[in-house]
């Protein structure tokens, strides 16, 4: 059995909304998934994907389409900056303190 992560397309008409679903290759877009393991509102902007349960399907042997790769890795890089921005202000406070 062949799994990908994929997009599925859940809102109206000229209301794009998708979830990011775990899926046999042989079901259709908008058809029969494994689990879901987050949501994408582009429209907002808005990305929620559950790092942990993706993770855990990249082991099992999943393949990401191209899309849901590009989010992944934006995500990734988000976390990256987020984990560097609160490192920072500790290491400019140090220099200051040793400075004095």
């Amino acid at each position: 059995m062949s799994v990908r992560i994929r997009l599925k397309r859940v809102g109206g008409k000229n209301e794009p909304r998708f979830r990011l679903v775990v899926a046999d290759i042989r079901h259709q877009r908008d058809g029969k998934f494994i689990e879901e393991v987050g949501s994408y509102n582009p429209v907002k902007g808005e990305r929620n994907l559950e790092m942990d349960r993706i993770d855990y399907w990249l082991g099992q042997g999943a393949k990401p389409s191209e899309t849901v790769q590009s989010m992944i890795n934006y995500v990734r890089k988000q976390a990256g900056k987020g984990e560097a921005a609160a490192a920072e202000p500790k290491a400019k406070t140090e220099k200051t303190e040793k400075k004095s």
